[in-house]
C-alpha cells in the first residue's frame, strides 16, 4: 500500500493521464506537482514556495535553450539552414529512409559535435516538411529517429553533452562510495547504445514503415535562394565551432552559444540591427520548451521535498532479495518513474545516485554491472517524457503545420521503442558483464 499510495507514483501517473487528454504539458506539471505535495502532507503555499525556488534548478538549461534559439534564427537568416534542407532533398532523391538517416545523423552531430541540441530541430524540419508528405513519411518515424539522436550520444559517446552526463554520472557514484572513471562509464555504456539502435530500426522498418499521408498545408512563405555557399555561412559554421569549443573548455553551453552569436554579429555576417528580430525569434522558437523545462525542474523540486523517493526505494528494497537481475529491474522501474516526471536524465543523476549506490555495494554490483543499471535508470523516461526535450524538440518541428500530436505522435513512440530496450539491455548487461 506504501507503494501505491507513494506520491511519486500518483503524480507522474496524472501528469501522464492529463497530457493523454490533451492537457498542457505545463498545467499538467503545476497540478501533478500540486498533488504530489498534498500527498506528502504540505500546505498550497508551501509546494507553489518548493515548486517556484526549484525552477531555478534548470535555469541555466532554459537560458540555453533561448540562446541556442537565436543561434539557430541566425542560422535561418543567413540562408545556411535553407541551404541544408535543399542539400538534403538533393541527397535524399526520393527515398525515405536516405532522409532518416540524415536526419538521424544531424540529431546526433547537434549532441557532441555542434552542441544545439534541439534548437537545430525547428529549423531544419520545417523547410523538408512538404518532401516528407509527398513521400507519405509516418512523422512518428522521424520523431523517433530525432530522438535517437538527441539521446544516444550523450550515453555513449564522452564528448560534448556525453561528457557533461557521464562525468555527472561517475562523479555522484564516486561521492557515494563507488569509485567509478569517466572511462570506465564509456567502457560500459555500449550495450545500451545498442539496444537504442534496436529501438531505432524496430521504429524505422517495421512499426512505422507503412506510408501515412498528410495534408499539404502551406504554413511558411518558400524563399528561392542559391545553394552556393558564401562568407556569411562560413562565417556561421566558424561561430557553431566556436560555440562548441567554448562549451568544451568552460563547461557552460550558454556562454558558448554568446560566443557564437558574438562571432555572426562582431563580423557583421548578419546586420547588428537585426539582433533585436532574431532574439525574439530564439524565443519563439525555444521559449516554450524553455519555459517546460523551468517548470519541470519546480516538479522535480516538490517530489524531492515530499521524501517520496527513499519511501519508494526502502519499499522496494524487500523484494530484491539479494537477486542482482530483481535488484536491477526494480531499480530500473524507479528510475523511469522519477525521470519521466522530471523530464531530464541530467537531473535525476544526482537524485538516484544517493539511493542506488549503496545497493550496488550491498548486493556485490561490479563498476560494468552498476554504470550500465544506473546509467540506464537515469535515461529511462528522457524519450517518452512529456516534459523533456527529446520529446518536445521533435515536436516543435514536426507540428508546423498541425498534424502531429505531442503526445500520440511523439512521446508515446519514443517512449515504446527506446525506454523498452533500455530496459532489455541493462539487465543484459548484468548477465554478461
Amino acid at each position: 500500500m506504501e507503494f501505491i499510495f507513494n506520491p511519486i507514483i500518483i503524480s507522474v501517473i496524472l501528469l501522464c493521464i492529463l497530457c493523454l487528454c490533451r492537457v498542457n504539458v505545463l498545467l499538467a506539471l503545476i497540478v501533478s506537482a500540486i498533488v504530489a505535495g498534498k500527498i506528502a502532507g504540505m500546505h498550497a503555499a508551501q509546494i507553489m514556495d518548493l515548486f517556484i525556488n526549484g525552477m531555478g534548478q534548470n535555469s541555466e538549461t532554459a537560458l540555453s535553450y533561448i540562446l541556442l534559439g537565436t543561434f539557430a534564427a541566425a542560422m535561418a537568416h543567413t540562408g545556411l539552414a535553407d541551404i541544408l534542407a535543399k542539400r538534403i532533398i538533393l541527397l535524399i532523391k526520393n527515398n525515405k529512409f536516405i532522409l532518416l538517416l540524415i536526419l538521424t545523423l544531424l540529431a546526433c552531430a547537434s549532441q557532441n559535435l555542434i552542441p544545439v541540441h534541439i534548437a537545430f530541430i525547428p529549423v531544419i524540419i520545417p523547410p523538408l516538411i512538404s518532401v516528407m508528405n509527398k513521400l507519405n513519411l509516418d512523422r512518428r518515424s522521424v520523431a523517433c529517429a530525432l530522438a535517437f539522436g538527441l539521446v544516444t550520444p550523450y550515453i555513449v559517446f564522452p564528448a560534448g553533452f556525453g561528457l557533461i552526463f557521464q562525468r555527472l554520472l561517475a562523479d555522484n557514484m564516486t561521492s557515494n562510495g563507488m569509485k567509478v572513471t569517466v572511462t570506465d562509464v564509456w567502457h560500459s555504456v555500449w550495450i545500451l547504445g545498442l539496444g537504442l539502435l534496436c529501438g531505432l530500426l524496430w521504429a524505422i522498418f517495421i512499426s512505422y514503415r507503412k506510408p501515412r499521408e498528410y495534408e499539404n498545408i502551406k504554413f511558411r512563405e518558400e524563399r528561392r535562394r542559391s545553394l552556393r555557399f558564401t562568407g556569411s555561412h562560413y562565417i556561421t559554421l566558424l561561430a557553431a565551432v566556436a560555440t562548441l569549443a567554448v562549451q568544451l573548455w568552460t563547461k557552460s553551453l550558454p556562454l558558448g552559444a554568446l560566443i557564437g552569436l558574438t562571432i555572426i554579429f562582431g563580423t557583421r555576417a548578419i546586420n547588428p540591427e537585426k539582433m533585436d528580430t532574431l532574439i525574439n525569434e530564439g524565443i519563439g522558437l525555444m521559449g516554450y520548451v524553455a519555459f517546460v523545462m523551468l517548470v519541470a525542474a519546480g516538479f522535480a523540486g516538490v517530489l524531492k521535498a515530499t521524501n517520496g523517493i527513499d519511501t519508494l526505494v526502502n519499499a522496494l528494497v524487500p523484494f530484491m532479495m539479494g537477486s542482482k537481475l530483481l535488484a536491477s529491474f526494480l531499480m530500473l522501474v524507479v528510475g523511469l518513474f522519477i525521470t519521466i516526471g522530471i523530464g531530464t536524465s541530467f537531473g535525476t543523476i544526482p537524485i538516484l545516485a544517493v539511493l542506488f549506490v549503496p545497493i550496488f555495494i550491498h548486493l556485490g554490483f561490479n563498476p560494468m554491472e552498476a554504470i550500465a543499471v544506473f546509467a540506464s535508470a537515469a535515461a529511462l523516461g528522457d524519450a517518452g517524457s512529456p516534459a523533456s526535450g527529446t520529446t518536445l524538440g521533435p515536436t516543435a518541428g514536426l507540428n508546423v503545420d498541425g498534424q502531429h500530436d505531442h503526445i500520440k505522435d511523439t512521446c508515446i513512440p519514443t517512449f515504446l521503442h527506446y525506454n523498452i530496450p533500455l530496459f532489455i539491455f541493462a539487465l543484459i548487461a548484468i548477465i554478461i558483464f
